[in-house]
């Protein structure tokens, strides 16, 4: 199932309580509890303007839909089309594709 990283501009969010980020993550998973198991939350990263969020779910419209429900904004949805690490240096690729 894709990946995606949601971009919600949220002025000040780097300033919200500890209070005011359990009642998002409180709704946020209301939500998602109504919406059925397709799409899933994986974690939130919060900086001073902004909140990026990952998520699993079948497409674009499904992620919106979470948004509009919870009363988020979803200024920008990007589908994720590969995670790599460090881990990813360490593959020798080139003595791959000299293999085939």
């Amino acid at each position: 199932m894709p990946r995606y990283i949601i971009e919600r501009e949220i002025a000040g969010a780097g300033n919200l309580t500890e209070t005011q980020l359990h009642d998002i993550s409180l709704k946020s998973c209301d939500v998602l509890n109504d919406m059925g198991p397709r799409i899933q939350w994986v974690q939130s990263f919060v900086t001073a303007d902004k909140i990026y969020c990952v998520y699993v779910a079948p497409n674009e419209e499904m992620i919106l839909e979470h948004a509009r429900k919870g009363g988020f904004p979803a200024n920008r949805v990007s589908e994720v089309k590969a995670v790599i690490d460090p881990v990813t240096s360490e593959t020798d690729v080139h003595a791959a594709h000299h293999n085939n």
